[in-house]
């Protein structure tokens, strides 16, 4: 009977040790939010101790390796955005400038006139104003550095509930894994006891 219970409550001793440490590692990312002395050593989670640096890191990984300005100026400048912009030049000519010249301008034909200046040279000057916005944008516009501003301007607990929220299940499979590594460890050690006692 003594042998049953021991080949029980040590893999369950184990599992139940595995899950609290792994649960107390996790709250330990965060926690405590201020430093704090726990015989005579400070202490902090390692989120709030480090989020200048990690909101750093975020940014500069997001700018050279995720989305670099040049990619994020190629979305605002594709193709067909530029055609909506000519359109919309072309609406704006027709409903606030050719609809307001006197009647004895003919409206259609400096309509058309104006339609087919904007069809031929309208391309080239966007693709100039493109350029030296984006030759402007790209000194004073830093992704990286807007990132790692945002990130530093949330409130460290509303950031820990943000992180939670977004990796709750693997937080959660991590409690899990320590759980089953501790009974499997634990079920060990009662297996090699109980072997040595034979």
């Amino acid at each position: 009977m003594k042998f049953y219970f021991f080949l029980i409550a040590m893999p369950v001793i184990g599992g139940f040790i595995g899950w609290i440490t792994n649960l107390l590692a996790i709250k330990l990312i965060f926690w405590p939010v201020e430093p704090i002395n726990f015989f005579g050593i400070k202490f902090q989670g390692i989120i709030p101790k480090r989020r200048f640096e990690i909101a750093k890191n975020i940014g500069i990984a997001l700018e050279s390796e995720i989305l670099s300005f040049e990619e994020f100026a190629a979305l605002l400048t594709s193709s067909s955005l530029k055609y909506e912009i000519l359109d919309k030049i072309k609406n704006i000519l027709n409903d606030r400038i050719i609809d307001k010249l006197p009647l004895f301008i003919p409206k259609k034909m400096v309509s058309n006139f104006f339609n087919e200046a904007i069809d031929y040279y309208g391309l080239p000057v966007i693709e100039d104003l493109k350029r030296d916005i984006m030759n402007k944008a790209r000194e004073e516009i830093k992704i990286g550095k807007l990132v790692e501003e945002k990130i530093n301007s949330f409130d460290i607990i509303k950031l820990e509930e943000l992180i939670i929220k977004l990796s709750k299940r693997e937080l959660r499979q991590i409690e899990i894994l320590g759980g089953l590594i501790g009974f499997f460890i634990g079920l060990l050690q009662a297996l090699v006891s109980v072997f040595l006692k034979m």
